[in-house]
């Protein structure tokens, strides 16, 4: 439940203790901009370096940072009381992404040759690759292999790659993923399985 407030409680409303649906609920039905205001501040950092590692370049990743926010107010409107909104920020953020790459027509997402941000991000994805398949993360020790998994996940195809991003480099949880994108927990499991034997393939003579 949201709490609306007037102009007589504005200047004694303390934003923080509030939470981003509520925020943006408020901004939704009050206009107010501290609210989402707040919502911004509390992302800017977060969501611009997820952006950044995405889209691989820092103005690429403050343009779409920009149209992403954007998004989320010509949107607000769509934002269904009792949802999360971190992972609909970030599934809008990440379509955006998609979209700015279509319209550059870019191929890839990174570049192979830029460093990780450390390598536990490429050892995230080698976490899920159980089974009996072959392990291509073992020796994951230095850039040049980190940079190939980061390859490796670019010619993903795209639903895939988005998964892969959002659970494994953006750590939303596989529920968190399934619902920002709008589809059941069983179709997000079955796409990433299907991208981590993709990896396995693509990986295997890595090391």
């Amino acid at each position: 439940m949201f709490r609306v407030i007037n102009e007589t409680t504005l200047s004694a409303c303390t934003w923080t203790n509030w939470t981003d649906e509520e925020l943006l609920l408020e901004y939704r039905c009050t206009g107010v901009r501290e609210a989402f205001n707040e919502i911004v501040r509390r992302y800017e950092r977060e969501l611009y370096n997820y952006l950044y590692r995405y889209l691989g370049n820092a103005t690429d990743a403050e343009d779409v940072f920009q149209k992403a926010f954007l998004a989320i107010v010509k949107g607000c409107d769509k934002f269904e009381a009792g949802r999360e909104f971190r992972p609909w920020l970030f599934t809008v953020a990440t379509n955006t992404a998609i979209d700015h790459q279509r319209k550059a027509k870019r191929c890839a997402v990174t570049s192979i040759d830029r460093p990780m941000k450390n390598d536990s991000d490429a050892c995230a994805v080698a976490d899920t690759l159980a089974g009996n398949e072959p392990e291509p993360f073992e020796d994951l020790r230095d850039r040049e292999i980190a940079g190939k998994v980061r390859e490796a996940v670019d010619t993903l195809p795209e639903q895939m790659r988005q998964a892969v991003w959002m659970v494994y480099f953006q750590g939303l949880s596989q529920r968190e993923a399934a619902e920002a994108v709008g589809i059941s927990y069983s179709v997000l499991v079955l796409r990433l399985k299907k991208a981590v034997s993709k990896l396995n393939f693509m990986l295997r003579n890595v090391g």
